[in-house]
């Protein structure tokens, strides 16, 4: 009969290779250090290769190990599922999901969405991990994740995504810049100026990278932002002008803050927002239920004009 690695091995060799060292890693799966060391050997030994590259202080997978690593991941999350659909039985989607949301979408959202969730499924626990939109996917890719929240993934076939509202994507500029009293501009009209934008991993940089080529917009190399707090700040100190989702601007903008919301009348500037998860994951059922519920939560947020409640009745409207 041909080998498999029993589950405790590639739980043993997942917690090696995340903590470094046979110490940490015993204690996250709580056994001994001599007990983890043995497993591990005896896996090497039984697979025929070298998985853990042994130093003093510390060890690092080798590239096999880690490629194998990866995999046992996706078999641990696996079973995990076999254990949830258990307990979906008795009706609480799998009883725990850990949910991975995007920076730019999930604090906002998942304020509306907790309660609702929790009214309907209070025996759930949901484990949030918040990480930028690229490396987001590939942990639901790796098992790492169940299911992720953010601007939906592309050239992923091997992800499902439902799609649960569409957000408008305004220009903001500072109060004082010639184009703070229009409520709308055309491309031409970014010619020469400044854009921020978010660092690499966030999806906002594509849209405003996309924005610079097609209006003749500068992308400011020289400083990326780490949130979006971070190029609010700079807009309103007139460092440039950068694009801002508009459930942020639900949640963060104030009437006086030192920045004026714009929309660019010939450019689309919407983003489509969608659960996502493995396309192999047997807990489809489970995602599609709380993406459906978040479809819901989400349809009651975006009905005012946010640039219309900013605007006091004496301020000027286009030109």
């Amino acid at each position: 009969m041909p080998f498999r690695p029993s589950h405790r091995q590639l739980e043993y060799l997942v917690a090696l290779g995340e903590a470094g060292h046979f110490g940490e890693a015993a204690r996250r799966c709580n056994v001994s250090q001599p007990t983890l060391s043995v497993q591990v050997a005896l896996l090497e030994k039984q697979l025929g290769v070298t998985l853990i590259d042994r130093m003093p202080g510390h060890v690092t997978p080798t590239p096999v190990g880690a490629e194998i690593i990866t995999a046992a991941k996706v078999i641990l999350s696996g079973l995990d599922e076999i254990r949830a659909l258990a307990v979906s039985s008795k009706g609480n989607l799998g009883g725990a999901i850990r949910l991975g949301v995007a920076p730019s979408f999930g604090p906002y959202f998942l304020p509306y969405l907790l309660p609702r969730l929790h009214a309907q499924h209070p025996d759930l626990k949901l484990y949030i991990r918040e990480d930028r939109p690229r490396p987001l996917e590939r942990a639901v890719l790796q098992g790492e994740t169940d299911c992720g929240v953010g601007p939906v993934p592309s050239h992923e076939p091997d992800l499902v995504a439902e799609v649960i509202c569409r957000e408008r994507i305004y220009l903001g500029v500072p109060r004082m810049h010639p184009l703070a009293d229009l409520k709308s501009v055309p491309l031409t009209a970014l010619e020469g100026m400044r854009l921020l934008t978010l660092g690499p991993g966030h999806r906002l940089l594509d849209d405003v990278r996309k924005l610079a080529e097609m209006s003749g917009a500068i992308l400011a190399e020289d400083y990326e932002g780490s949130s979006l707090d971070a190029i609010r700040q700079m807009v309103s100190i007139e460092m440039g002008l950068s694009l801002f989702p508009e459930l942020y601007v639900r949640s963060e903008f104030a009437k006086d803050e030192n920045i004026s919301l714009l929309t660019i009348s010939d450019w689309e500037g919407t983003r489509d927002i969608a659960f996502f998860w493995r396309r192999a994951s047997a807990r489809g059922s489970h995602f599609s239920a709380l993406a459906a519920l978040a479809r819901e939560v989400a349809a009651g947020l975006f009905t005012a004009d946010v640039i219309a409640d900013r605007r006091s009745p004496g301020q000027a409207g286009d030109r």
